[in-house]
């Protein structure tokens, strides 16, 4: 699937130590069920995303985990703020995503939650496995280099 365009949609929340803790094989962008007072709240962009997952609860996808704080003009009318959240996908792709995870071990990392162009909630989610140790440390030494690399050249490599 196509990344989504930065200038098109807002970040509400994103999961920055994703890519560096899973070797991300697929994104794919998900529709997620909220409740009103949830949707004011991301608005205001204090949601966490860091410790949450996806998985598999009957015939469904849901969000786990996902902390999006209380909507505090909402008074008695509040959402939970730790509440599993249903996934909206079509079934082709849940039945994809479900096989993935549970016959070849992958996991269904939440990377960002978002507005699209229209205005609704949306999840980049990433299908992979978790990395290594050893892994971990060539990805950051393949990104220092890469820095260290642009410097040089940015200094005219001398």
């Amino acid at each position: 699937m196509s990344k989504p365009d930065p200038d098109r949609y807002k970040l509400a929340a994103d999961n920055r130590k994703a890519r560096f803790n899973y070797e991300i094989k697929e994104t794919l962008e998900a529709g997620i069920a909220l409740q009103g007072t949830e949707i004011k709240s991301l608005r205001g962009g204090k949601a966490t995303i860091g410790e949450s997952y996806a998985g598999p609860m009957g015939e469904e996808l849901f969000l786990f985990n996902a902390y999006i704080p209380e909507y505090l003009e909402a008074n008695r009318f509040n959402h939970e703020v730790r509440r599993p959240r249903k996934l909206l996908l079509h079934r082709r792709e849940i039945n994809k995503l479900m096989g993935a995870v549970q016959r070849e071990g992958m996991a269904l990392i939440p990377l960002k939650v978002y507005f699209n162009a229209k205005g609704r909630a949306k999840v980049e989610l990433g299908l992979g496995k978790g990395k290594k140790l050893h892994d971990k440390r060539e990805t950051e030494k393949t990104r220092d280099w890469n820095r260290d690399k642009a410097r040089i050249m940015k200094s005219g490599g001398a």
